[in-house]
């Protein structure tokens, strides 16, 4: 049998290779950090270990031969131990098979022999595993042709898929997020077993499921991913928001382009500029408000006036549902879609200096996403239209700069507060008072005075004296 001795040089293998010899039971290195060493991924420092006997008595003496030695956390509970040692994260497990019932993905565990570990597995890529006793140090242990499937990249299961999705209906998303990452394919008889097991994913919590649906969007080309989810029947479980762009309506001859594609298009726009999960979010649902606000008027045809504002409303049910963080996360997608059409605009028609110091204001800090997300969003395949376009939101960006370095509206705030006008005045709260402030803000994002307290200052007092309001002291 080969051996892979040179995927194994840190001595934490060897400490684990030591103990086994003591210990005289078997333990191998299994899972993704064995197929990440054939991918020539970079292995992340996160190993698994299958142990045949118990996981945490194993672990507490491979802790002793490490310096310094590290603390052992277990899960009596799951027989699994995990330490953590410098910038490594070794999990122990013992080997064990597994049984389902219909109703849940939490298996009944028993103790198993290596096969039985192997068995209970995912998928053949993930079932390979390095045998690290001392007298077979680095061997694989490939009983369901993993390596086959790698050079083949194929995405398969061990044993019958149905059985293997039925029981953990999850897998059927790991599926195609491994399929998303790597760029493999998934095989035949697997992937109609998906489609037949969709159903499944019922039983699966949300937060689970969208952990890896952030994976598939987190692909160099998460639009793979989103086509496989629809053609299986998951994304209509996970995200029927995003199905309901789909289609095309035509009439007079009018017809609009298929939004649901066109969304992806624009996914893997920003997939190529940006890693920002949140940015992501937001090209996919930058048009989710389009099926709710499509009309078609005669003689201008299809339009989906407002889909940005009522689109921005949208998110936060959708992040409650799925089970995402409600917070500045939430918040930043929410800006992203509400105006995502502002530099569009902006790059369709003459470029004013108000209308910058406007979209600086509301854009802040999160400008330059913006940015990216419009840009990502010219997927017309008229060569001369998109270079047109992308050539005029140059413009934009220089503009912004320009703006920026003179006026240093990003994140800004007016220079004179609600609490300075009560003072000055000697006023308690009142409508007034936002009325003021919203004249000073207006006046300077249209340029009238410049962007400094003095000023701001002066058109307060003006402002004031025109309501009857005399500054105290006066």
């Amino acid at each position: 049998m080969a051996t892979f001795k040179h995927f194994l040089d840190h001595h934490i293998f060897h400490a684990v290779s030591e103990s086994a010899d003591e210990m005289q039971l078997m333990a191998c290195v299994v899972g993704g950090f064995v197929r990440d060493c054939f991918l020539g991924r970079d292995a992340k420092n996160d190993i698994d270990i299958a142990v045949v006997g118990s996981g945490i008595d194993f672990a507490h003496l491979v802790a002793r031969r490490l310096k310094p030695a590290p603390e052992v956390k277990f899960f009596k509970n799951f027989g699994t131990a995990m330490i953590q040692y410098r910038d490594w994260k070794i999990e122990f497990v013992g080997a064990r098979k597994e049984s389902y019932r219909n109703d849940s993905r939490k298996p009944l565990v028993e103790n198993g022999s290596l096969e039985d570990d192997q068995n209970r597995r995912d998928f053949t890529i993930n079932a390979m595993a390095f045998d690290l006793r001392k007298d077979h140090f680095g061997e694989l242990i490939d009983p369901f042709k993993g390596m086959r499937d790698l050079g083949e990249k194929v995405i398969r299961t061990p044993l019958d898929p149905d059985i293997t999705f039925s029981d953990d209906p999850l897998r059927m998303m790991r599926a195609i997020r491994f399929a998303t990452q790597l760029d493999f394919t998934i095989e035949a008889g697997c992937y109609e077993a998906i489609a037949r097991n969709a159903y499944r994913l019922g039983i699966v919590s949300m937060e689970r499921v969208v952990d890896e649906l952030n994976l598939i969007i987190q692909a160099d080309k998460p639009s793979r991913g989103f086509r496989m989810l629809d053609e299986s029947g998951l994304l209509r479980l996970i995200f029927p928001e995003l199905l309901e762009l789909k289609g095309v309506e035509t009439i007079d001859g009018k017809g609009h382009k298929d939004n649901f594609y066109h969304t992806l298009a624009v996914l893997d726009n920003v997939a190529l500029t940006s890693s920002n999960l949140w940015l992501r979010w937001s090209a996919l649902l930058h048009d989710i408000a389009k099926p709710a606000t499509k009309k078609f008027v005669q003689g201008t045809g299809w339009t989906f006036h407002a889909h940005d504002f009522k689109g921005s409303k949208m998110v936060s049910k959708i992040f409650r549902r799925m089970k995402l963080p409600l917070n500045e996360k939430m918040k930043f997608v929410e800006k992203m879609v509400l105006l995502h059409l502002r530099p569009i605009v902006l790059a369709e028609d003459s470029v004013t200096d108000s209308a910058m110091r406007r979209l600086l204001f509301d854009a802040g800090n999160d400008v330059d996403e913006l940015m990216l997300l419009c840009e990502a969003d010219i997927t017309s395949k008229n060569q001369a239209k998109v270079k047109n376009f992308l050539e005029n939101f140059e413009t934009v960006r220089k503009k912004l700069v320009e703006i920026e370095e003179k006026d240093r509206l990003r994140n800004w705030r007016p220079p004179i507060s609600g609490e300075l006008i009560m003072k000055t005045f000697g006023i308690p709260p009142s409508r007034l008072i936002g009325e003021i402030k919203e004249v000073i803000t207006e006046a300077i994002l249209e340029g009238r005075i410049p962007n400094d307290y003095e000023a701001a200052f002066q058109l307060m007092l003006d402002e004031g004296k025109k309501h009857g309001l005399i500054p105290l002291g006066s």
